[in-house]
């Protein structure tokens, strides 16, 4: 049913802005901890994600795992 009443409509996006502001904040956080994860593991390949209407539509990653010595061919000496 759609309401006619401007402040109820006035309310409603407010509402919506809000949550949207919510759950913006949550994906950050999970942003953060996928960050840290990812520098864990030392990837440093590409991750994706496509995200329409809240939902995640599809992810991949293109790998890219290196060790210290393959990313850095002249250590410094000890």
């Amino acid at each position: 049913m759609i309401s006619t009443n401007p402040s109820t409509d006035l309310f409603n996006r407010e509402q919506s802005f809000v949550e949207f502001r919510r759950k913006g904040a949550i994906g950050g956080d999970v942003m953060a901890a996928m960050e840290r994860l990812l520098r864990v593991l030392h990837f440093t390949g590409r991750l994706s994600v496509v995200v329409q209407n809240g939902k995640v539509l599809k992810s991949g990653y293109e790998e890219g795992y290196f060790t210290q010595r393959e990313r850095d061919p002249h250590p410094a000496a000890e």
